[in-house]
């Protein structure tokens, strides 16, 4: 029997990161993938593939519509959907190699098989190769992921009706794409394949998308959205999906009640959520709790209440983020070497990767106002930005929420170019807590993106310079 200081069940973000953490702090290191691949869901069917389509998908739409404004002239743009398939895949391959380089820098050993925990300190892992083998560990860490949520009367079948893993290997683009679901995973595949040629319809339960979102930027995200040719079905849920040869109908009901409706389409993508993956690993036979979601009940250190067994990212409560899972792994892997881990769960950041993209740290205006605190808002539009005119991407804004009082940073909400990547500056100044002056005294490059945010940042005061 092989013995380890720590055995991960699962190589996603959050486990390969923490295997990786805990054997540069000195540990002997498992980690278990039921996959053929390292990665998780997130390299493998998720977070990589979805960003190397959304990056060929954007620049078709640059060639077949913006070129010739910058002086291009490309002829006629034809659509290689095969090739660019490919190349996402190639995308994936160098991905899931890398994480497999670092094991073996690391000196992590690669366990590929389904495990189960059997003990406080044992997991028994199936071999994908055939056979069993049992391995022994002082601490085990569950960061098997989640799964996509199905919904009830809405069958499955990666071709007509599919989740994101089949919306990422359409054989071919759909005249019609039905998103049920207006959440990050949705308007990002309805993105692409909108770009591509598809008339994009997205039925959502609620009576707005991105729900967790800064009301204002979900507002102008949607707004920019139906610019571009996506339509949405608001307050609207979908009680059956009927296959057929030619293609999928969806029977519609409003969602406060009402009569019902049909909605014809050649693919439906199911992007209602996600599960935590928890199932047959075996955690009621030795006694860690879960709660009625399935997710992993822990403490604040990230001990189940069998104190061997440690869980984080999208088995735990909390935002199903990549980099959530990652800061969590580094802290379980500090914390069983003596050190003091910690994640910081009020700066951590969310990205919507349409286009434009959309970032967010810290508090809403809305969770500001249910709290009573009082706050003070800046605001300035990419319009009014050199950097944002010269590259003609001129939507939307940055938003900086500080307190009234103190002038501390709260929160964040960028929507426009590169929003993604602006959006760790404010991370950055909330970590060490920055006040919105100390990021407006910030010398900023000229001309850059990231001048919005320090003049939003001078807006919170009343004093932009540019607007």
């Amino acid at each position: 029997m092989a013995s380890y200081d720590l055995v991960v069940i699962g190589s996603g973000p959050g486990g390969y990161v923490a295997a990786i953490r805990a054997a540069q702090l000195g540990l002997s290191v498992a980690c278990v993938e039921k996959r053929p691949t390292l990665g998780g869901t997130c390299l493998n069917i998720g977070c990589i593939p979805s960003k190397a389509l959304l990056q060929s998908s954007e620049r078709f739409e640059a060639a077949s519509h913006q070129f010739k404004e910058h002086g291009i002239d490309v002829g006629s743009v034809k659509l290689n959907l095969t090739q660019m398939m490919a190349r996402k895949d190639k995308v994936v391959e160098a991905n899931t190699k890398g994480v497999e380089f670092l094991f073996k820098k690391n000196k992590v050993r690669a366990v590929m098989g389904t495990g189960t925990i059997i003990g406080p300190n044992q997991v028994k892992v199936a071999l994908n190769a055939g056979g069993e083998e049992v391995l022994d560990a002082k601490a085990i860490l569950i960061a098997t992921g989640s799964d996509s949520v199905s919904l009830p009367g809405v069958t499955v079948d990666e071709q007509r009706i599919v989740t994101s893993t089949g919306g990422l290997t359409l054989s071919a683009v759909p005249k019609h794409l039905v998103v049920i679901g207006g959440g990050y995973i949705g308007l990002e595949m309805g993105s692409v394949w909108g770009r591509l040629g598809a008339k994009v319809t997205v039925v959502e339960y609620l009576d707005r998308i991105t729900p967790t979102m800064d009301g204002e930027t979900a507002k102008t995200l949607q707004r920019i959205l139906e610019k571009q040719g996506m339509s949405f079905q608001l307050g609207t849920k979908v009680v059956k999906a009927d296959t057929k040869k030619s293609g999928v109908t969806l029977t519609l009901e409003p969602a406060a009640g009402g009569a019902a409706t049909t909605l014809d389409c050649d693919v439906v993508l199911v992007a209602v959520g996600r599960r935590p993956y928890t199932d047959n690993l075996g955690l009621q036979a030795v006694g860690v709790a879960v709660d009625p979601r399935g997710r992993v009940t822990v403490d604040h250190h990230f001990r189940t209440s069998v104190p061997s067994i440690y869980a984080i990212g999208d088995a735990i409560p909390g935002a199903m983020l990549a980099h959530k899972a990652e800061d969590e792994g580094v802290a379980v892997a500090e914390q069983l070497a003596g050190k003091a881990g910690h994640v910081n769960y009020a700066v951590i950041p969310a990205v919507i990767y349409t286009s434009p993209e959309v970032g967010s740290v810290g508090q809403t205006e809305e969770e500001l106002k249910a709290a009573g605190i009082a706050y003070k808002s800046g605001k300035f539009p990419f319009t009014a930005n050199g950097r944002a005119r010269a590259n003609g991407m001129t939507d939307g804004f940055v938003k900086i929420l500080a307190d009234k009082t103190t002038d501390r940073v709260l929160g964040a909400h960028i929507i426009g170019p590169e929003a993604g990547t602006l959006i760790a500056e404010i991370a950055i100044a909330m970590e060490f807590g920055a006040s919105a002056e100390d990021v407006a005294r910030t010398c900023h490059a000229h001309p850059t993106l990231n001048e919005a945010v320090k003049e939003a940042a001078l807006a919170v005061d009343g004093r932009p310079i540019h607007m």
